[in-house]
């Protein structure tokens, strides 16, 4: 059994992808699969696969020697199973940056484009057999692609992204905006969700000049909810660090509504983050970044210190 899998701290596209590609291989290939976590999916992720009838994926501690699996919506080993590189890793199917350090025990399939979201580049992958797919994967690819797109509002979005998004709409006769907005409803209620597990909720690990950050995330339609606990994450954030082996936590809160980003300014290392990176007048424990939407093309790219 292949198993399908995204990244730690799963979100909808790591959540959904996994499904489509476990869909495809079962249905399409003949090879079985299932669709697994390395985490609980964010609140965003597990609307989506109840809204399309999909049970929560099981989730996994780690892979065993030589078991078969398909990596989605990352190709960074600090994201992934410790036991990943002694996996009979298949395929990769990705549109991060290459970061390098997987080890495989022959050649493999790798394909990672610059597209907004990774269920994207699976309809390209599926050609001819996409026209296959029934209403539950289409609702499911439609969610990744909102999604990592923010509606179309993230600067990582592409004509290919918009387009197949809008048709796969009209087969759903779904309405964007409606069906976006439920989504991010979804994402925005984190009232059930401890300190810790909100800086972790969405969240990459990503070194600058030698220090380790946890670079975390969180997409929502109403910010007040989370800065209204910007005390306590901020007295979260070093035991967050200590037991993630990282040196710091950022926290970026995004306001899809009026595209931009508060930034939680707890130290003077985020408050040098905030100036070096994106040029900011730090006068506060947070601080606003307009426009900054997209933590693979805005945020993490531009970090300095």
């Amino acid at each position: 059994m292949i198993k399908v899998f995204g990244h730690k701290a799963p979100d909808t596209d790591s959540t959904g992808s996994a499904i489509i590609w476990a869909w495809y291989l079962n249905e399409m290939t003949g090879q079985a699969a299932q669709a697994v976590l390395l985490g609980t999916p964010n609140t965003e992720a597990a609307f989506v696969t109840q809204r399309w009838g999909f049970e929560t994926p099981e989730t996994i501690a780690d892979v065993e020697d030589n078991a078969p699996v398909v990596i989605v919506d990352t190709n960074n080993p600090a994201e992934l199973p410790s036991n990943i590189n002694q996996a009979d890793i298949l395929a990769v199917i990705d549109h991060h940056k290459l970061i390098g350090g997987l080890e495989t025990k022959g050649p493999i399939s790798v394909t990672i484009r610059p597209l907004a979201c990774t269920a994207t580049i699976m309809h390209d992958l599926m050609s001819d057999d996409a026209a296959q797919m029934p209403e539950a994967i289409k609702g499911v690819m439609l969610s990744c692609i909102l999604s990592d797109t923010l509606a179309f509002r993230s600067p990582t979005t592409t004509p290919q992204d918009k387009a197949l998004a809008e048709s796969l709409a009209v087969d759903l006769n779904l309405s964007i905006a409606e069906y976006a907005a439920e989504m991010f409803a979804a994402k925005s209620d984190v009232s059930a969700f401890s300190d810790s597990e909100l800086l972790r909720m969405d969240s990459k690990e990503y070194a600058v000049s030698g220090t380790k950050f946890r670079v975390s995330v969180l997409e929502t339609t109403s910010p007040k909810m989370v800065l209204d606990r910007k005390a306590s994450l901020m007295e979260a954030m070093p035991s967050v660090a200590q037991e993630d082996s990282v040196d710091h936590v950022l926290l970026f809160v995004v306001d899809i509504l009026n595209e931009e980003a508060t930034l939680l300014i707890p130290n003077a290392i985020a408050q040098s983050v905030a100036e070096k990176s994106f040029g900011a007048t730090v006068t506060g424990d947070t601080v606003v970044l307009p426009g900054v939407m997209s933590r693979k093309k805005q945020i993490i790219p531009n970090l300095k210190l």
